[in-house]
């Protein structure tokens, strides 16, 4: 498959991080460890104290997906209050990500609203290079073994698992889907570092990706 512009294929966040929001494609490596998931292999600090009472007080935006796109989470909770709240956030991210793609907007509020810094920039760019080719999305993505590890009351780490094979990029002018053989390269690992701001959202700071995973593989 290959959901994404081929000049994004890499879109550096840091000095050995990359994004891969979203996207089906190429084969690429990006990380040294592609089969760790950051955080999966962890447990929690029990003797973190962050609360999720500012997170839940916060106004988030309104993000609104065409029928076409479709976002699965799994877990969607894990019954720990500040990780169900961490997890709550990044799924926003992935479909404010796939919102500012229909909608052909870099800056789309909903998606500056999960982000910052390194990982706002690149996001930005990465809808950008939709927006230059003419690709839209389109399909469903099934975001699976999604795990947290809380560093401290402002820093989690998140790793999970991406199912692209029902997934695919559109060109926006003539409707044609690019991409749609399914092969290993159609299962990503995520490994993503977000930091919790003063209104309490957990916003994405790093991420790096590695496609074709084994340890995402059905």
């Amino acid at each position: 498959m290959n959901r994404r512009p081929t000049p994004l294929a890499v879109v550096a966040l840091a000095a050995v991080a990359a994004l891969s929001l979203s996207a089906c494609g190429s084969g690429e490596d990006n990380s040294k460890d592609n089969d760790k998931i950051a955080g999966a292999d962890t447990e929690a600090d029990s003797s973190t104290s962050a609360s999720p009472s500012a997170s839940d007080a916060a106004e988030r935006p309104t993000i609104k997906l065409p029928s076409d796109v479709k976002d699965v989470f799994t877990p969607e909770e894990t019954g720990r209050p500040v990780e169900d709240a961490i997890l709550r956030d990044n799924a926003e991210l992935v479909r404010a990500l796939d919102a500012a793609i229909v909608a052909q907007n870099p800056r789309l509020p909903a998606l500056e609203f999960y982000t910052e810094g390194e990982g706002a920039a690149a996001a930005e760019k990465w809808v950008q290079g939709f927006k230059d080719a003419g690709w839209t999305v389109t399909g469903t993505t099934r975001y699976f073994d999604r795990a947290v590890k809380v560093k401290s009351e402002t820093s989690a780490a998140i790793g999970y698992c991406a199912d692209e094979s029902k997934a695919y990029s559109k060109v926006i002018k003539t409707g044609e889907l690019t991409g749609t053989k399914v092969t290993k390269d159609s299962y990503v690992a995520y490994n993503v570092e977000v930091s919790k701001n003063k209104q309490g959202i957990w916003e994405l700071v790093k991420i790096a990706s590695t496609r074709g995973a084994a340890g995402c593989q059905p």
